[in-house]
């Protein structure tokens, strides 16, 4: 539309897959037809320089193979067989300066979008990557069902915040599930309906809670097939192929600059561009004068430019790990490969919503270990932070890399209180105590299964104490205690949530082996994974012994004591303050404005799935503002339904016919060997045999 200035109205009547302008100016006939048949995709405004800044792999050979000395190469997308879309994103679809609605009902639209028909400027082409993938060096890897189709200018007048967060003046779109590339292994290059939908949900969600996150501007499904093990089960079936169109700055990671790294002492691997030190300095050149010019511009000297590069990095991935930890948001595949040089959510496989709070929260089920548990997020991107300085050097000396990553944990301690602190409301001061009280607070919320979005949501009805309110504050902290518990897991569903997942016979087995052959026992498992077991073990065993009733009365003295220390706390909010309203109405604001209402929980994404599966793509697209809908009236969170908001916990499905089965398997056994410390009565137990990897770093305990 932009092209052609004023001689075509803006008046518009949108029908499905027509558009029909009304002429105000004297048109030439032959620039008429071109007008109105002109997909508005056609004329997106590509600048890929990328592809001429970067290598780019000279080699057209088809299949997969290994491409040494680029950064970049050349594919094909396979078409879909009757694409069309499931939703699109508007608000992701303006970065591009597109209409989501004219978007939508572009008949060339779901062609575009995935990949099956090639825009004009537009240059298909894959990214080399290598990753860390659970602590090991997995060698080559790279984009082997992503499709990079360019970067379009940003259009004129776009809002100058964006243009702060991305300097380069452009947005990179790719495609995932456009088909085979040099990189898919032994993969076949497609997604399907419910992962593409699972990232497109999520991504925008993300964007929505403001935080740092690629965007989704569209999902299109086909009647072209695959197959897939949807359970893992043997039985396998035809799924849809699905696409997503992915928006970012760029798409470069941490891995990126993994490609250069020299045979890997435990995995043997080497980065398939090992020897090239030019490229790396190319790319590292690239990353910086595109997205960071004002270190470019600040520090003319090399090593202190990268320094400084590397040290912002850091500072953006302690930032967005600690905005994750701050909703409850687990990535669940913190690998290498994974994390973004901008420090942005990237890559949205196996995530999770924390239901329940649990330090513990693992979404990834092929994660045993835990590694990516939510509460190792922070140490894990500090660990992917010292690979990414390695991968980096010698253009970042080691020492310099190390005195940054020294810097990392206050970095992250620092954003976490600060945005915990509104997530409760203390505003105005920064007390030593707060960070008990935070830990005081999930302490509780973990001991009483509380629902962790919606307890921090209902910390905002808890009003700060006045003067003369002490007659009545044991009621006022009585009804701040039921309000609580009301989030507070049933008898049933902590049971099921302490049943262990390990077979009682296998763990028995393990248990004599970390005594009698510790040396075998670290090739098979770990002491943090038995140590769980045991502890939800331990839990079990009380909770057969409580009632519902018994449960109910501790939880509520749980939250008296902590509701009585907060409301102390808040206290100290008023001091020195005259109007003591306008203090509260200030707290409640930031406070709902900081937690959110609701999140994307996985029976959510679960439901529109299903209906999308079945045809019904309404599941999903009403998850987004409708064309012309303000974001404040409006949000992407605040149009899920109210059920979404109410049906918080996990099934909560009675499992004490399981749970008596533990006991008599011999449970009982093993909860006295424990407490006779049999765990550490193994002989020269160590972490973890290294030819499994390096061992993760130090968890770090939250504040």
């Amino acid at each position: 539309m932009a092209y052609l200035g004023p001689r075509l109205g803006v008046s518009r009547i949108f029908l499905p897959h027509v558009t029909v302008f009304r002429v105000l100016c004297t048109v030439r006939m032959d620039e008429m037809g071109l007008a109105v048949g002109r997909s508005s995709l056609e004329r997106l405004d590509f600048d890929n320089v990328a592809l001429k800044k970067l290598p780019l792999d000279p080699s057209d050979e088809p299949g997969v193979r290994m491409v040494k000395g680029a950064c970049f190469s050349r594919v094909i997308p396979e078409p879909l067989n009757s694409p069309r879309f499931v939703a699109v994103s508007g608000k992701a679809l303006a970065l591009l300066g597109l209409d989501g609605e004219e978007v939508m009902n572009d008949p060339l639209g779901p062609e575009y979008l995935s990949g099956s028909k090639v825009m004009p400027g537009s240059e298909p082409a894959a990214h080399c990557y290598c990753g860390h993938q659970f602590g090991q060096f997995a060698g080559q890897l790279g984009d082997g069902a992503a499709c990079y189709l360019g970067e379009v200018k940003a259009p004129p007048g776009q809002n100058p915040e964006l243009l702060r967060e991305n300097p380069s003046g452009r947005w990179e779109i790719q495609v995932k599930g456009a088909g085979l590339t040099p990189y898919s292994r032994k993969a076949d290059g497609r997604k399907v309906l419910r992962s593409s939908i699972r990232e497109f949900l999520c991504s925008e969600a993300m964007f929505f809670l403001g935080i740092p996150t690629t965007r989704a501007g569209s999902v299109v499904t086909s009647d072209s097939k695959v197959i897939r093990d949807v359970h893992y089960s043997g039985n396998p079936c035809y799924e849809k192929c699905s696409v997503v169109l992915r928006i970012a700055p760029t798409f470069l990671r941490f891995g990126s600059f993994e490609i250069f790294k020299p045979a890997d002492e435990f995995t043997g691997r080497q980065g398939p561009s090992y020897g090239r030190e030019e490229i790396r300095g190319q790319m590292l050149d690239y990353v910086i004068e595109m997205f960071y010019p004002e270190i470019q511009r600040d520090h003319p000297d090399r090593v202190e430019r990268n320094v400084a590069f590397f040290r912002e990095v850091m500072s953006r991935t302690a930032r967005l790990v600690a905005q994750w930890q701050c909703v409850g948001f687990c990535h669940g595949v913190l690998n290498t490969d994974n994390m973004s040089v901008l420090g942005l959510t990237l890559d949205y496989g196996p995530y999770g919503f924390m239901d329940r709070f649990d330090p513990d929260f693992v979404c990834n089920a092929s994660d045993n270990s835990g590694r990516y548990s939510y509460k190792a997020q922070p140490a894990i991107c500090r660990w992917n932070l010292v690979k990414l300085a390695e991968a980096l050097a010698p253009e970042l000396p080691p020492d310099r890399a190390k005195a940054v990553i020294d810097e990392y944990l206050d970095q992250f301690n620092r954003f976490y209180l600060e945005n915990m602190r509104k997530k409760l409301g203390l505003l105005r001061k920064e007390e030593p105590e707060d960070e008990i009280l935070i830990t005081e607070l999930l302490r509780t919320m973990h001991d009483t299964g509380a629902d962790f979005t919606n307890t921090f949501r209902n910390l905002a009805q808890i009003s700060c104490p006045s003067e003369g309110e002490t007659e009545r504050d044991e009621e006022i902290v009585r009804k701040a205690s039921e309000l609580l518990l009301e989030q507070c897991a049933s008898l049933e569903e902590l049971k099921s949530a302490n049943t262990p997942t390990m077979d009682p016979r296998e763990l028995s087995m393990l248990l004599s082996m970390a005594q009698s052959n510790p040396a075998l026992f670290e090739m098979i498992s770990d002491r943090a994974t038995i140590a769980r077991q045991l502890d939800r073990m331990s839990k079990l065993k009380v909770l057969l012994e409580t009632s519902q009733d018994e449960l109910r009365a501790r939880q509520a003295q749980e939250w008296t004591s902590w509701i009585a220390l907060y409301r102390k706390r808040l206290a100290r909010e008023l001091e020195g303050q005259s109007d003591v309203q306008a203090v509260q109405e200030e707290r409640a604001s930031v406070m709902d404005g900081t937690n959110p209402r609701v999140v994307l929980r996985n029976y959510i994404a679960q439901n529109a799935i299903e209906a999308a599966e079945s045809g019904d793509f309404s599941e999903v697209r009403s998850r987004f503002p409708r064309p012309g809908v303000t974001l404040e009236c409006c949000t992407f969170l605040q149009r899920l339904s109210v059920i979404n908001l109410l049906c918080c916990r996990s099934d909560g499905s009675s499992r004490s016919w399981r749970n008596r089965f533990l006991l008599s398997q011999g449970w009982s056994f093993l909860l006295g060997w424990v407490r006779t410390g049999g765990l550490n009565r193994g002989r020269g137990m160590k972490e973890r045999s290294h030819s499994r990897g390096p061992p993760p770093p130090h968890h770090h305990q939250q504040p």
